[in-house]
Order: C-alpha cells, then sequence, then structure tokens
C-alpha cells in the first residue's frame, strides 16, 4: 500500500479506497489543478504480467474514448518509477452490489438506474465498445443519484473471486489469457447464453447481463443461481428467472416485460440496440403509479376490480347511447385501423401529407440509425427517401417537409439536428438552421421552432424571434386553428398534452389573420 504523501507524478497520494486482484484504488489530489481525483494503481505483483498490462491499458483507453455522464471519466495514465496508474474522477456512493444488499431497488428508482446505466451503455457500443463484463460490482451509484459504469475493457484473471449479493460467498470471474474462440470470457451469473457456449461476446451480450442486473435490482436476488457455478451457467441456458409475484413483489408488468425481453436466450430477440432499450425505460420513467402489476389473476380483490368495473360500465352505457343516437341521426361507420409496418425497432415521428393518404415518419429499423421513410395507407411497403441519418418534424399544407437532419442526442430523450426543408415531390433538402430540437409549421408557411442557446431551451416563432425560453425542457410545439369573430381570440380543437398551440383573430374588414402563439401552460410573450 502506499503511503499518503507518495507522489505519482502530479498526483499526491491522500488515503486508500480499495484494493481487487488488479491492484488499489487510492483517494489523491491533483497538485497541478488542486482537484480530488481517484487513481488505480497496478498492484506491483503483475508489473511483469504481459496480460495484466494489456488489460490495464485497454482500460484506459477504452474508458478515455469516452465521454458520458454515465461512464467514469478518465482523466490521465502514467508510470512513476514501476508504478503504473490510472487517474479518474473520484466517486462518492455505494456500488450497485452494497445497494442490492440492502434489498430489492423500488421500481421507480431501478427504472431510472435502468434507465441512465441503458444509455451509458449505448454511448458505448455506438463507438464499438463492449463491456463484456457488466455486473454490480462494475455500477456505482453517486450521492447525488448517477450511476457510472466502472471497468470498461478491463477483464479480471482467472480464478479471482469478488463478492457475490450473499454475505459470504463468491462468484467466479471466468477469464482466459487472450480473447479465443471456445473459452469463456464474463461474470458466471452475468453471462449471455452464447457467451456461455464460447462465442465471443457483443452488444447484445451486454443487453442480456443489463436484463440480469434489472432484475436483480428489483428481486433482491440474482436472475439465475444455482449451487455451483456450473450449475448457474446451466441455469442460464435452460431457465427463466421465477416471476416476480412467485417473489411476492409487486413490479409494473410493462416493467416486467422489459426485463424478459433483455433476458430472451436467442441474442435475435432481445432490444436490438441499448439505444432502443434506454428509450423504452425513459418512456416508463414517472409513469409506474399508472402502471399494471404482474401477478396471477387470483391475487386481485374484488375491491381492485370495483373501479374497473365502474369504468367498463360506464363505457358499456356510453356505446349503447352512441349506438341508439347513430340509429336516430343515421349509421355511422367505424373508424378502420391499418398496419403500415412490420419491422422490429422504433418509430419516433410519424407525419400525414396534405391530403391524408401518405404517412411520413422517422425510424430506427435493426439497431440502424434513424432515417425518414413514407408510406401510403394502402401499401404495406415503405420507402427510405435517402436524407441519411435523419427524422421526420412536421409536414406542411403546401407540401413541404420539416426534417431534422443528422439527428442526435443531446440528453435524456432529447434529440437535435439540423433543420432542413425539402418538397414531398422531392429534391435535395435544403438545411435552414443548426441545433433544431422540434419544429412545427404555421398555417402560412412559417415554421415555429424549439433550440437551447446558452443553457435555456427557447421557443421562437418566427425564427430568431423568441416567445418562451426556459432552464428546463419545451416540446412539441403545434399549432392548431378555428374560426372566430371581430378582435376574439379563439382557442382551436384540442391539441395533444403539453403541446403547443396558436389562436386565430379574424378582421373581416381587413382581410387580415393574427396568429397569437401560446405556450401550454400560457405563457404571454414578453
Amino acid at each position: 500500500m502506499l503511503a499518503a504523501g507518495t507522489l505519482l507524478g502530479p498526483y499526491k497520494i491522500v488515503a486508500p479506497i480499495g484494493a481487487g486482484g488488479m491492484g488499489e484504488v487510492y483517494r489523491a489530489q491533483d497538485t497541478r489543478l488542486e482537484r480530488n481525483v481517484a487513481v488505480k494503481v497496478l498492484s506491483r505483483t503483475l508489473v511483469n504480467d504481459a496480460e495484466a498490462l494489456r488489460r490495464f491499458e485497454q482500460e484506459a483507453r477504452a474508458a478515455g474514448m469516452l465521454n458520458h455522464p454515465n461512464i467514469l471519466a478518465i482523466y490521465d495514465i502514467g508510470v512513476e518509477g514501476e508504478q503504473r496508474y490510472i487517474v479518474s474522477e473520484l466517486l462518492e456512493g455505494q456500488s450497485l452490489r452494497a445497494r442490492i444488499r440492502e434489498g430489492p431497488v423500488p421500481p421507480r428508482r431501478a427504472l431510472d438506474y435502468g434507465a441512465q446505466l441503458a444509455r451509458g451503455l449505448a454511448a458505448a457500443h455506438e463507438r464499438g465498445i463492449i463491456h463484456r463484463d457488466l455486473k454490480p460490482e462494475n455500477i456505482f451509484l453517486t450521492r447525488d443519484g448517477h450511476v457510472k459504469i466502472l471497468d470498461f475493457g478491463l477483464v479480471k484473471l482467472v480464478g479471482q473471486r469478488v463478492p457475490s449479493a450473499q454475505a459470504g460467498e463468491t462468484e467466479p470471474t471466468l477469464i482466459p489469457g487472450h480473447t479465443e474462440p471456445g473459452r469463456i470470457m464474463g461474470t458466471v451469473g452475468y453471462m449471455a447464453p452464447e457467451q456461455i457456449r464460447g462465442l465471443p461476446g457483443d452488444a447484445l451480450s451486454d443487453i442480456f447481463a443489463f436484463g440480469a442486473i434489472l432484475y436483480e435490482m428489483l428481486a433482491g436476488r440474482p436472475a439465475f443461481r444455482g449451487e455451483s457455478p456450473i450449475e448457474t451457467l446451466n441455469a442460464i441456458l435452460r431457465d427463466d428467472p421465477p416471476d416476480f409475484f412467485e417473489l411476492n413483489l409487486r413490479i409494473p408488468a410493462a416493467l416486467d416485460r422489459i426485463v424478459r425481453h433483455c433476458l430472451e436466450k436467442k441474442p435475435e430477440e432481445r432490444f436490438q440496440s441499448a439505444r432502443d432499450l434506454a428509450f423504452d425505460l425513459g418512456a416508463l420513467s414517472g409513469l409506474t403509479s399508472k402502471m399494471t402489476y404482474a401477478g396471477p389473476r387470483w391475487r386481485i380483490s374484488l375491491r381492485a376490480l370495483a373501479m374497473p368495473l365502474a369504468i367498463a360500465a360506464a363505457i358499456a352505457a356510453a356505446l349503447v347511447g352512441g349506438y341508439l343516437l347513430g340509429q336516430r341521426h343515421g349509421r355511422v361507420p367505424p373508424p378502420a385501423f391499418h398496419r403500415l409496418t412490420y419491422r422490429g425497432g422504433t418509430i419516433y415521428n410519424a407525419r400525414f401529407s396534405p391530403d391524408g393518404q401518405t404517412v411520413f415518419y422517422g425510424a430506427r429499423w435493426g439497431g440502424s440509425p434513424v432515417t425518414v421513410f413514407s408510406a401510403r395507407a394502402d401499401s404495406p411497403e415503405s420507402r427510405d427517401l435517402q436524407f441519411g441519418v435523419a427524422d421526420v418534424l412536421a409536414v406542411s399544407r403546401s407540401g413541404e417537409l420539416a426534417l431534422s437532419l443528422n439527428r442526435h442526442a443531446i440528453g435524456y430523450v432529447r434529440y437535435s439536428g439540423t433543420l432542413a426543408q425539402v418538397p414531398i415531390a422531392g429534391g435535395a433538402p435544403r438545411q435552414i438552421l443548426d441545433d433544431v430540437e422540434d419544429a412545427d409549421w404555421s398555417p402560412d408557411g412559417r415554421l415555429a421552432i424549439v433550440r437551447t442557446m446558452a443553457g435555456r431551451c427557447r421557443l421562437e416563432f418566427p425564427i430568431g424571434v423568441v416567445l418562451y425560453d426556459t432552464l428546463g425542457w419545451i416540446s412539441s410545439p403545434r399549432f392548431r386553428l378555428a374560426a372566430c369573430t371581430r378582435k376574439r381570440i379563439c382557442p382551436g380543437p384540442g391539441s395533444g398534452a403539453g403541446a403547443s398551440r396558436s389562436s386565430r383573430t379574424v378582421f373581416p374588414d381587413s382581410g387580415r389573420i393574427q396568429y397569437d402563439f401560446i405556450s401550454s401552460p400560457p405563457v404571454r410573450p414578453r
């Protein structure tokens, strides 16, 4: 162990934090910048081990390539005499393993942790970095609620043992000297079936490990557990984890489905990208109190059924009333629904053409980048419009598409790109403005946009005229119209929750139409 005050380059050792098979971790001070950092020092017994040196440097290179709030930040790597060390940000909190030892993580908190973890994985996978040894020990929870992924590219040596969720037990990390076909790499209990069969781990293997971790957070116990490592590996290959209701846990059914989808035995049946997984988890955040819960039907009490039965009775009465009213005023055919897409992936935005017969939508199919497609109601085929990485924002009455080119994530379920427009009939997109998050066409062909500048999210209409700005998040601007009388502003027909709207004032004597843009909740322009 290094004594307090020891210098490794410009870093002065303050106190030890922990130790493992590869070496020790210390709290230290960067004497140049006067900031606290963590310094990982390779064990002296491994300084002549070529494989240990390779993995130690690989960790620094892999994590150093990434700049994401959910991945441990690497500041420096160096050598002082025979001491090799890595310098990283200093984290205050506890590992996910320590948190799981305290008991199951509540669904709301598990959703938050899971979404952050998935976003960190997505950032790594997009840079071609696969973790291959994801487990609760390699996930850190900071005191302010942030999740950090540790040890990218660092795979422990054969025979090293790490603490498990059960006090006094250990789980082996099975690692070959080199990654070779037919050799097992990963930690027992978190390896995907294809890893157990000796195939190299990939992004879908990380997603399986993610599912095992999310299950363990919710259940407080491993998803796969046997009397020995071999039995645990066999359980991963042939068994499904116990249902949550068998463990007397009330887990939202939607969250249960996400866990099961991650833990599919066949890679092609899992989520095909960590980005899609993060999106689904983010969509569930804040909605757990409104979700149904997974469990056997016989557990539902009559009191729990009272409200659904009352709602069903009210709906039935409304349907009967509507039918009788329809018989009196003429028969109106029910709406017809047609499926337009049949591929696996995520659809982001979709807009109708002015004639209502064509749908333009942005989708990410099979893990590929999001791009814009068109589909017609009378055809099951979609056509790639060849705009590259792009999404559709709006369609004008005159047949112009507003696009977001080079669409990329800028935060939690927030995306930005270059605003462009192109005629529906075809042509090259004309770029208008960078760093636009959302947009919509006004009836007279002008664009309202949302973008963030100097840390503030702002609504502009027309472009350059700020109607509202906030430190929060503005999304989904929409126009709606209704005929009005002179000097009277009438709100148009209903719009989606949280959407912005406009109103129209008609001046019959001048033929002038004034559009007053209002955000929701109402905020008057200053």
